[in-house]
């Protein structure tokens, strides 16, 4: 990891939208699940990923989903058990109510909230699999009161119809019971328009490769998507109380997702820095994911020095970054000037694995920038909110010039017309010909 002074860094995001040859395939498979349903979504998955299906064997059987325990250790049951009830009780605070505000004019303003009735979750297969991301995906949606979620992957291993036993554990364990062994682009086509088999949503959500991230794309406002999100991303604010072992092991943590990723320290101190630097190259070279985390380093790692810590929490502001960890000696007090981070992590033993797979926020967060504006996945991302309006006849009354006015100020005489019929009903004066109502 180079080192250099924070002023003379630009980060350079790169926001893969794929190539004219990946857009124009997501198109025609899009398009030829959309119109031709269960046969073209089986023809794609023999294809693509050398499966023979019917739409009989799409679906997963109960007895997959109780045979899979067995292929599992105990100790990944027990674990994945607890990270759900504490990513449900996590999320479960952030549960919202309906509402409604009666009037002393005896009018009433109010918001419904409702679940999404139908979500779709994407869970990648293949040299990818996450289970800590079939909780993230389903658990906020289960506490939003989503009565039905499906979930679609694809073969552990391409030619089989096995999908792998800890995605299926952890699906039964977040209670997902409705689940499709078909992936890429056509899963995705399938989720949003229906076919024979699968149901249409009105939602997916859910990490994939770049053919599912463009089929996501293509499909939005037929239905809703999470995100399109982009590489993994941590930056460390640190000062020399911080130890540079736990600072190197942070950063290497998202290196190793992805040779895009990005991995960035911000420090006030250049010892400390070149501690950082040495440690990041030692424990590079024992890492499994080696040649993964050394070519993000290379292209996408650097130490970044400033003169204070208020002047590295602007840097941080500046990147918006996905992860934040602030490892500096009394973390609480800068807190408050943090204010562009997808998730913020406190102090020497709050790792950022600590939130990807246990503590129980979600660690699906807003990457690229975004979290200038967006935020991480939660309970709202699966509600819909209704407005209210109760308006009594005094209140009309009250206000109903008031909206005439405005009404005519943006030449929109038939919204006026609407409040003055029925003022004139009531007896109110009205400058419109009786004739024209």
């Amino acid at each position: 990891m180079r080192i250099v002074s924070a002023g003379q860094f630009q980060l350079k995001r790169e926001v893969d939208y794929g190539s004219p040859e990946q857009n124009a395939v997501v198109k025609t498979i899009v398009s030829a699940v959309k119109n031709e349903g269960d046969a073209a979504l089986l023809k794609y998955t023999e294809k693509l990923d050398g499966m023979k299906l019917s739409p009989e064997t799409l679906r997963v059987t109960e007895e997959e989903m109780r045979s899979a325990y067995d292929k599992v250790e105990p100790s990944f049951v027990a674990a994945i058990s607890a990270a759900a009830a504490n990513i449900r009780a996590y999320h479960a605070r952030q549960k919202r109510n309906s509402w409604m505000d009666l009037q002393p004019d005896g009018s009433m303003l109010g918001q419904i909230i409702r679940p999404l009735k139908r979500v779709g979750v994407y869970v990648p297969g293949g040299k990818a699999s996450y289970p800590s991301s079939v909780l993230m995906n389903v658990i906020p949606a289960q506490v939003a009161g989503v009565p039905e979620i499906v979930m679609v992957t694809p073969p552990a291993t391409s030619g089989k119809e096995g999908i792998d036993p800890y995605i299926l554990v952890a699906a039964a364990e977040a209670g997902v019971n409705e689940i499709y062994r078909v992936g890429g682009a056509q899963a995705i086509a399938a989720l949003a328009y229906g076919t024979e088999t699968i149901a249409p949503v009105d939602k997916i959500c859910g990490p994939g490769n770049i053919y599912v991230a463009l089929a996501k794309r293509e499909v939005y406002g037929a239905v809703d998507i999470d995100s399109i999100a982009g590489p993994s991303e941590i930056a460390v604010l640190a000062d020399d109380s911080a130890d540079p072992a736990y600072v190197a092991a942070d950063l290497l943590s998202q290196a190793e997702h992805d040779e895009m990723a990005s991995a960035i320290l911000v420090t006030t101190s250049e010892a400390f820095a070149k501690a950082c630097q040495e440690e990041v190259q030692r424990q590079l070279a024992v890492l499994p994911r080696r040649d993964i985390a050394a070519a993000s380093i290379e292209n996408y790692g650097v130490i970044l020095l400033v003169d204070s810590i208020e002047e590295g929490i602007g840097v941080i502001n500046q990147l918006a970054p996905e992860h934040f960890e602030l490892m500096v000696e009394e973390p609480m007090a800068y807190l408050g000037l943090v204010e562009n981070a997808g998730a913020i992590f406190l102090g020497p033993y709050s790792s950022e694995p600590v939130g990807d797979y246990f503590a129980g926020p979600n660690h699906i967060i807003p990457t690229n920038g975004t979290a200038r504006y967006s935020s991480p996945v939660d309970v709202d991302d699966f509600i819909k909110k209704s407005s209210l309006i109760y308006y009594s006849k005094e209140a009309l009354l009250k206000n109903g010039e008031t909206i005439m006015e405005l009404a005519r100020r943006e030449g929109l005489e038939g919204h006026a017309r609407a409040i003055e019929i029925r003022m004139r009903k009531e007896g109110k004066a009205g400058n419109v010909d009786d004739n024209k109502l």
